[in-house]
């Protein structure tokens, strides 16, 4: 059985309450029949109405079994711009001010999830990463304990000795530009967690970089050591090794001449990139030469599972991120 099919399997053993805000895209609507037909999560679309209403019909696609939460006219709009204004009035917000922003989608989205009445929501299908992550980070913030959040791929590699039979977590690949050592750490540590959460598997995570135990010197690579330092003391009871190049973390008989002291013994299966530029280009190499499925990407760090769509996505594609957040929100009751 395949990743993926672990996960919707998991997925129908407890029906979690997902949410689609952005309600009237078509690749939305589609989605949100097929996940329902298949009984992978409990979909609201969140929108107008009337609009969602025509757009179905255009699409000839059946809503029967789907909610639609319209942020105009839905029964806890008044407690959601109350709670809006407790917990942003710091920062100046006023009840007028929230009422603005919870006539946005995404923002309603946010609120329902942070309060309870949704497990999750994946979006970014037609909205850009800033304005996917703009309310969440200001809402549902990031779990006790981490600096930062960030995003990976499960990548799944055809015909692959390597990682878990082929199985890695890659990050960062998406979010954070140059991570300095306490947030790389930070991303080291939420990688072994979502790779627990998702797959199963025993996180062996290797902190890469262009030199291994001091092959090189150079503050990139004092940035790594550190991170490797930082992660190890936050979580002793994870598997974590650094700084290592991506052969010694992978290949065992590379590991064996280059770093036979590592305990990671050339076995990882997630891979910790020293910024975006390494984990961003890694993937898509990994993705077209390789010819892997790369899932993502998906969110890490968060207090409650939100994820960001590529705007290129498929209807399937949605369909397997509604899928991956149900898993995220059940193991986080």
């Amino acid at each position: 059985m395949g990743v993926m099919e672990s996960i919707w399997r998991r997925a129908k053993g407890d029906v979690q309450h997902i949410l689609l805000p952005e309600g009237t895209e078509p690749r939305m609507l589609h989605a949100a029949r097929k996940i329902t037909d298949e009984g992978l999560a409990r979909i609201s679309l969140i929108g107008s109405l009337d609009e969602i209403n025509k757009v179905a019909k255009a699409e000839q696609v059946d809503l029967t079994g789907v909610e639609i939460v319209d942020p105009a006219t839905h029964t806890k709009r008044q407690t959601y711009i109350e709670q809006l204004v407790e917990m942003r009035k710091h920062k100046g917000m006023t009840p007028e001010k929230a009422s603005g922003l919870l006539y946005e989608n995404g923002y309603y989205a946010t609120m329902m999830v942070k309060l309870g009445d949704a497990d999750g929501f994946v979006a970014g299908a037609v909205s850009s990463t800033p304005q996917v992550w703009r309310p969440v980070l200001q809402i549902i913030k990031t779990k006790p304990g981490i600096k930062v959040a960030a995003s990976c791929f499960l990548m799944e590699v055809p015909d692959c000795e390597y990682g878990e039979d082929g199985v890695f977590i890659y990050a960062d690949c998406g979010l954070n530009p140059n991570p300095n050592a306490e947030e790389l750490a930070s991303i080291a540590v939420a990688a072994g967690d979502i790779a627990q959460v998702l797959t199963g598997m025993e996180p062996r995570i290797a902190m890469l970089s262009f030199s291994t135990k001091g092959s090189a010197d150079d503050p990139a690579v004092t940035k790594v050591q550190e991170a490797t330092a930082i992660a190890k003391k936050l979580r002793p009871d994870l598997l974590i090794d650094g700084e290592l190049q991506v052969d010694a973390a992978i290949v065992p008989g590379v590991a064996a001449r280059k770093c036979p002291d590592s305990p990671l013994k050339g076995y990882s299966n997630i891979l910790i990139f020293p910024d975006l530029d390494a984990g961003n280009i890694a993937y898509k190499l990994t993705q077209r030469l390789a010819k892997a499925t790369a899932l993502g990407p998906l969110s890490m760090g968060l207090a409650k599972p939100v994820n960001d769509l590529s705007r290129g996505c498929s209807v399937q594609d949605i369909v397997d991120v509604v899928s991956i957040t149900a898993i995220e929100a059940q193991s986080m009751k």
